[in-house]
């Protein structure tokens, strides 16, 4: 008994998990009463670049030389936080960032028509106008890409996995539309956002931990495409065709499986990319006509989209 009552008393207490109660002594500078000249060379080399923890270090992760550790991480983050959301699934919507709610077309056409109106030689004043009378006839595009937002967030959480889900470019236009309707019904909604020259600002509707900004346009593409499960274009620009053809191109060739891939508004399409005419200079197979449908609503798209991974045997709406 009193031996195990002196091994109690010999057990020190555990001791603190930061502080000391002496301090050690690299944590303490040499003083410039040992050297006069010490604090202003202590200081200049913690101001050093040098010296910067390299994980800290903007100016360092921004050189050429470790493009590879920022593309690593470009990917990285966007990948585990989508694994710990459980985004296993994804339909891609494409569109013009100039196509507006109607209410917003219809004000910037009567802006841009009294604007004309006041200068009526003024050749620029009438092209502004007449732009913005086609934005206003395209501008029910935003309608039917909301539409189609919400019904795959509705679907999305009928289905066992509960993780169908939007994805956008996070920007305005078409893309607040997608992300807008999957906010009306309260699902959750991702956007992957680009760092450019001038600032960009997120759409609103958004999961703000599902929003994303990558700096290489080469990562973004990687993240729309890695859980796609369809890819609905609605009229657009340089950017809804450099996403588009890239999808085309990897089917295509088979380095991605085959996928939906939905031009909404044939009218457009048919003007913007001449199929047929590609075909008859045999710059593409006949086969390749049929990597992609058109369609022109909301139920149109999805009941198609449904369709196809029927027929693909791969339900969509399966549990998983």
């Amino acid at each position: 008994m009193g031996e195990h009552l002196r091994n109690e008393r010999n057990v020190p207490q555990p001791a603190h998990p930061r502080e000391r109660r002496v301090l050690l002594p690299w944590q303490r500078p040499k003083s410039g009463e040992e050297d006069p000249g010490a604090p202003a060379r202590i200081a200049a080399i913690l101001a050093s670049p040098s010296y910067r923890q390299a994980d800290q270090d903007v100016e360092f992760l921004n050189r050429d030389d470790t493009r590879s550790i920022r593309l690593e991480v470009d990917y990285l983050k966007a990948e585990l936080l989508l694994q710990e959301h459980h985004i296993k699934g994804t339909i891609v919507v494409l569109g013009s960032t100039r196509v507006c709610e109607p209410a917003q077309a219809r004000r910037r056409a009567q802006e841009a028509r009294a604007a004309s109106a006041q200068e009526p030689r003024n050749a620029e004043l009438a092209r502004h106008a007449a732009v913005a009378e086609r934005i206003l006839e395209k501008s029910r595009y935003y309608e039917i890409a909301r539409e189609l937002g919400r019904l795959v967030g509705h679907a999305g959480d009928q289905r066992g996995d509960g993780r169908l889900v939007v994805i956008t470019g996070g920007g305005p236009g078409i893309m607040e539309a997608a992300n807008r309707g999957a906010f009306d019904v309260n699902a959750k909604t991702v956007g992957l956002n680009i760092t450019l020259p001038h600032e960009q600002f997120p759409n609103p509707y958004i999961t703000p931990e599902l929003c994303f900004r990558f700096h290489y346009f080469a990562l973004r593409k990687l993240h729309f495409l890695l859980r796609a499960q369809a890819v609905v274009a609605f009229p657009g620009g340089y950017g809804t065709f450099d996403e588009l053809f890239e999808v085309l191109t990897l089917v295509q060739t088979r380095k991605i499986a085959p996928l939906p891939i939905v031009l909404v508004g044939e009218a457009y399409w048919r003007r913007a990319f001449d199929i047929d005419f590609l075909i008859a200079e045999g710059t593409i197979d006949a086969e390749d006509r049929d990597l992609f449908w058109y369609a022109e609503n909301a139920d149109d798209i999805w009941s198609g989209i449904l369709r196809w991974h029927d027929a693909n045997g791969s339900p969509l709406m399966e549990a998983r």
